[in-house]
């Protein structure tokens, strides 16, 4: 496991914080810190997002022929951290960057690769993630939307119907990779299939979910006979379990450095209130947050034996740990911020409104512990799969 960095790879990370402090502090300094989705400055980022493409620091993990500059794994960490320090605004790119455009790398056509990862890569276009379904819980398996192969117009197309919810950020994408179940008849793992589906189109239709926090980052999305063409599917068809736990497997990649940094500006701003009101000379405070650094390190260092570790497209047995780990932690760390706080951040005004980061930090680490898989599911899914145990009874 690879703890430091040689000095080639520190003057790159120089050159990182040298370009993002230049662009945070000058033509993109109203969105520094910016992390909820959508409102008035959702133009802006999208512009970030172009701005990080033309400068080529959109992708750099990525071939050069796509947009990246094929960077190693340690400079994909470092501009990870470096993003993170900077403050700079939560990627709207995301699920396109980090995790179709590596599944499509993988397991990608070389006409879907021409097709769509220079877009990503511009900032062009942007993506969405289609798995979870309103009946199915946190079981990936138990999807139900349906994809059946006909003819078109123009040629094979697959017609989908059915249902996805918690879709984050699908009221501005342009494209969702969707599992959907392609085999009549078919239950469980088998059947399934992993299609791109263009969002602007008659057949699809977006209902944002409004949170607590005040924002609508996540919807629901119904597709009532919404179309893609025949060559849009990755992977065999039938084949979509394996390339989805693909993605499921890029999504514990370097971007889990980046959120270690993100959550560590949370605790930062904790430590920042804790001192400024005088709780930071509680025993109990600074013991919990004693722990919360404590427990941040250990996530640094796991991560880092994750990563060098990991073989492409498959997930490793620490890798199976991590999501349990820090929604744990982080849900523990909101409370604490609410404690720190006391009664000032239990206080919001009126609608429309947006909390602070540590009322906000409270309320979106809630929901940790159950999206993208429950704890108990996690739970399952560390025994049967990286501890061989026997599977648990199924009715």
């Amino acid at each position: 496991m690879k703890l430091g960095f040689t000095p080639a790879e520190e003057r790159f990370r120089s050159e990182v914080a040298a370009w993002l402090q230049a662009q945070l502090a000058g033509p993109f300094r109203d969105i520094r810190k910016a992390s909820l989705v959508g409102g008035e400055l959702l133009g802006r980022r999208q512009q970030w997002e172009r701005a990080l493409g033309a400068a080529g620091w959109s992708c750099i993990g990525w071939p050069s022929e796509y947009g990246g500059r094929d960077a190693t794994l340690a400079e994909q960490v470092i501009f990870a951290e470096e993003y993170a320090r900077a403050g700079a605004p939560l990627r709207l790119a995301y699920m396109g960057v980090e995790l179709i455009g590596p599944t499509l790398l993988a397991f990608g056509t070389a006409e879907q690769k021409r097709r769509f990862l220079p877009p990503i890569a511009r900032g062009e276009e942007f993506w969405c993630q289609g798995y979870s379904e309103p009946n199915a819980g946190s079981d990936l398996a138990g999807v139900r939307t349906r994809a059946v192969l006909g003819q078109g117009a123009g040629g094979a197309e697959w017609v989908i119907d059915g249902q996805k919810v918690w879709t984050s950020y699908a009221q501005f994408a342009d494209w969702a990779f969707v599992l959907c179940r392609s085999e009549e008849g078919s239950q469980g793992h088998r059947g399934l299939s992993y299609l791109l589906v263009p969002m602007r189109q008659p057949g699809v239709t977006i209902r944002p979910i409004r949170q607590l926090t005040g924002g609508a980052e996540f919807n629901e999305t119904f597709f009532a006979d919404a179309r893609t063409a025949g060559d849009n599917i990755v992977g065999a068809r039938g084949d979509g379990w394996k390339v989805a736990m693909a993605t499921l497997s890029f999504e514990r990649g370097v971007s889990t450095l980046a959120q270690q940094m993100g959550f560590r500006n949370e605790l930062d701003a904790i430590l920042a209130a804790a001192t400024a009101n005088g709780q930071v000379n509680d025993p109990d405070i600074r013991q919990r947050l004693a722990h919360a650094h404590i427990g941040l390190k250990i996530m640094r260092y796991s991560a880092l034996r994750m990563l060098a570790n990991s073989a492409s497209g498959s997930l490793t047995n620490e890798a199976y740990t991590y999501k349990i780990f820090w929604a744990a932690w982080r849900k523990k760390l909101g409370v604490l911020a609410v404690d720190v706080l006391g009664p000032a951040g239990e206080i919001a005004a009126a609608a429309p409104y947006h909390w602070e980061l540590l009322p906000r930090l409270f309320l979106g680490s809630r929901a940790d512990t159950i999206y993208g898989g429950t704890s108990q599911i996690q739970r399952n899914i560390i025994a049967e799969r990286a501890l061989g145990l026997p599977r648990e009874p199924r009715g």
